[in-house]
């Protein structure tokens, strides 16, 4: 017993003082770490192939500040528009960035809408999911190559063909979510608000909407995750421009360092947006349970 308590009273001061780090703190914490073991991997392995965290940053910032590129390009690459109104200059490193950040984001936006619409129809209308359900099986089983080449024959090989098949491949795994969500929805709190003769927009907002956060915001969070990587692997099947395109040209040049920073620089990018944007918006909408 007496050497339990001494081993406890021995692990105590160690776990409390991991508690009382804050959350950023533990975070940097790990990644440091992280970022230690990569360079000692990268000394043992000798590699080129293996590159250090040094070598990936000073390729980064030498992409970052080539200038090859005018803001120009990057709307009539993103969206297939031609404009003329900026002359600013951008290296390769962030106009691939914002290149596939923007039609990620279209993508995410056209599957959160359409999927949020069709899974509350079919959380609240039974008749309706019963028909619709074998679709949206259809649809979760579809396999995401499957439908970009479709959409690509269809629609020919722009940005606009990957934005569709990247939604529709979105879009059934936002309704299986929201029409949980909708299934899910209180009747008593519904009654009270009928009882209370609540208007059809506050009732809308106050009683139905706030149920729904939730499964609206697992869904945000794991669409981000997943919409940027099928844009990723779009932009492979014959692109001339994107994160996906220059992956796999470095890919095939065997130049690692410049893939590992691409890949580093846009993974940063969706981490400050769930850290600034979806984290803050998810613990507004869900305040008011606690």
């Amino acid at each position: 017993m007496t050497a339990e308590v001494g081993a406890r009273g021995r692990l105590r001061p160690l776990a409390t003082g991991i508690a009382n780090v804050p959350g950023w703190g533990v975070r940097t914490i790990s990644l440091v770490a992280l970022v230690l073991l990569w360079q000692i991997g990268a000394d043992a392995a000798h590699s080129v192939f293996f590159p250090t965290p040094a070598a990936v940053a000073q390729a980064a910032w030498k992409l970052a500040w080539n200038d090859k590129h005018s803001v120009n390009e990057v709307v009539r690459a993103a969206l297939g528009v031609q404009i003329d109104f900026a002359t600013s200059r951008l290296g390769d490193l962030p106009f691939h960035i914002i290149v596939t950040f923007i039609r990620a984001t279209i993508a995410f936006v056209i599957a959160m809408l359409a999927g949020s619409v069709l899974g509350v129809v079919l959380g609240r209308y039974p008749t309706v999911n019963r028909l619709l359900d074998s679709w949206v099986l259809l649809g979760l089983n579809m396999p995401a190559l499957v439908i970009a080449i479709l959409c690509y024959i269809y629609l020919g090989l722009n940005t606009w063909a990957l934005i569709v098949a990247v939604a529709i491949n979105k879009i059934p795994l936002v309704a299986v979510t929201m029409r949980e969500g909708a299934s899910a929805i209180e009747p008593d709190l519904m009654q009270v608000g009928r009882a209370f003769r609540l208007p059809r927009l506050v009732m809308l907002r106050r009683v139905f909407l706030p149920q729904l956060y939730p499964y609206l915001m697992a869904s945000a969070r794991t669409g981000l995750a997943l919409v940027w990587k099928i844009v990723l692997v779009f932009e492979l099947l014959g692109f001339s421009n994107g994160v996906g395109f220059v992956l796999q040209l470095n890919w095939q040049l065997g130049n690692v360092d410049r893939l590992l920073a691409y890949a580093i620089g846009f993974i940063i990018v969706i981490m400050a947006i769930e850290a600034l944007i979806t984290r803050p918006l998810e613990r507004r909408a869900t305040r008011w349970r606690l």
